[in-house]
């Protein structure tokens, strides 16, 4: 653990990080919430699926734009004026919800309120590059933050099952709202740690996404982000077809625990392996450990396979977000992280929308086949690929590559 400890050694770190948790926890719980919420009011898993793929599809849309904007003006200037937004586009959506509104307008309101859920995540990394770049230490800070959400995905599903299943249907949802307002204004006030605008240097320069290698990093966020997508819908459904809907957070978690204890080892192994290689080798694992799922039909037999297949989940985004770091010029790191979360989050649209179509046609065991698909695509792309990957000379020189 000594390379993460060296990392929150570093000055307003500590606070910057527990912000930041807590403005990122609703990422896992806003999606799952509605779910929950919306099949609770239905009764059908598809319609809760496609109604929190379309807020992953606009907070697909809306964040390299976000991201843009926060290289070129700053990051306070643009969080608070987005979280109020995204405070008010989500009472909307429980009223639309509850009180049988149209239901497009419960579409409007969770397209809305997903457009403007904050960045933080892809900020905070933003805040590490600023404060460690040219650094041994900033590879580190990088999967920590990999950790760190992994982390979220262990606690924000067990909280919003616990609340949307065991105490009232919307509970869920509005922890996560609030959770994501606090955290997002907390993350404001750490001024000291906030990277300076670019200005018209961002706003001018070329867009992040111009850069090859950034779009083959698009694809891969977008295969992770179907595999959590569809495994969030697919492993409540299938809870619940095991008349175990307690213990779907559970399984979520396990998913999450796999990921996370990975990424704690990733990050402090100094690799000889180009990331390149690296990434593609573990896309191929994840391809691979994804497969059993398909066969199992007991609850307790699902959660160690379910363990074992987040294995590769944070090594790819590792990879993926310290790639990003090195490939595009640092006045759009901003806006590149935003696009691999742009990725993520068109990925779990996609991902949850058709794995609520396949629960309520074929079950929740076929469900799992969205998830191989993506995985194995996302592999072979950056297999056949792997020279838009490659790291620039100058780049490669850096001590942050080395270590990472």
């Amino acid at each position: 653990m000594s390379p993460y400890l060296h990392v929150l050694r570093t000055p307003h770190a500590v606070p910057m990080v527990l912000a930041a948790f807590i403005g990122r926890l609703p990422l896992s719980m806003v999606g799952l919430g509605c779910v929950l919420l919306v099949a609770a009011e239905t009764g059908s898993y598809g319609f809760g699926g496609a109604v929190a793929a379309a807020g992953a599809v606009t907070t697909a849309a809306a964040g390299p734009w976000l991201g843009r904007l926060a290289d070129t003006f700053g990051q306070r200037r643009i969080l608070l004026p987005v979280t109020a937004v995204f405070a008010a586009s989500g009472v909307a959506f429980l009223a639309a919800v509850k009180q049988d509104w149209p239901a497009w307008t419960v579409f409007v309101f969770a397209g809305l309120a997903g457009a403007c859920i904050p960045p933080v995540s892809s900020m905070i990394r933003v805040r590490w590059t600023h404060l460690l770049r040219g650094t041994a230490r900033l590879p580190a800070a990088l999967a920590m933050e990999s950790v760190v959400d992994e982390f979220v995905f262990i606690v924000g599903p067990v909280l919003v099952t616990f609340l949307s299943t065991t105490g009232h249907a919307t509970s869920g949802v509005v922890t996560a709202f609030v959770l994501a307002v606090v955290g997002s204004l907390l993350f404001s006030a750490q001024r000291r740690t906030e990277p300076p605008p670019h200005g018209h240097v961002s706003s001018n320069g070329p867009a992040a996404i111009r850069t090859p290698g950034l779009r083959v990093l698009f694809v891969v966020g977008a295969a992770v982000g179907a595999i959590l997508g569809t495994l969030e819908i697919a492993l409540v459904a299938f809870a619940d077809e095991q008349e175990a809907m307690s213990l779907s957070g559970v399984l979520i978690a396990g998913l999450a625990v796999g990921s996370m204890v990975s990424g704690i080892g990733w990050g402090t192994v100094h690799w000889r392996t180009p990331l390149n290689r690296r990434l593609a080798v573990v896309l191929v694992v994840l391809t691979l450990l994804i497969v059993p799922l398909l066969f199992i039909q007991n609850v307790w037999v699902m959660v160690p396979f379910v363990v074992v297949a987040g294995i590769s989940l944070s090594p790819s985004l590792i990879s993926s977000f310290t790639l990003a770091e090195l490939l595009v010029p640092p006045s759009a790191v901003t806006e590149a992280f935003t696009w691999i979360g742009t990725s993520l989050g068109l990925g779990v649209a996609v991902g949850a929308s058709l794995a609520g179509l396949v629960v309520d046609e074929f079950g929740a065991n076929a469900s799992f086949l969205v998830a191989i698909v993506p995985a194995a695509v996302a592999a072979g792309v950056v297999a056949a690929f792997q020279r838009l990957l490659v790291v620039p000379a100058e780049a490669a020189e850096a001590p942050s590559v080395l270590a990472g």
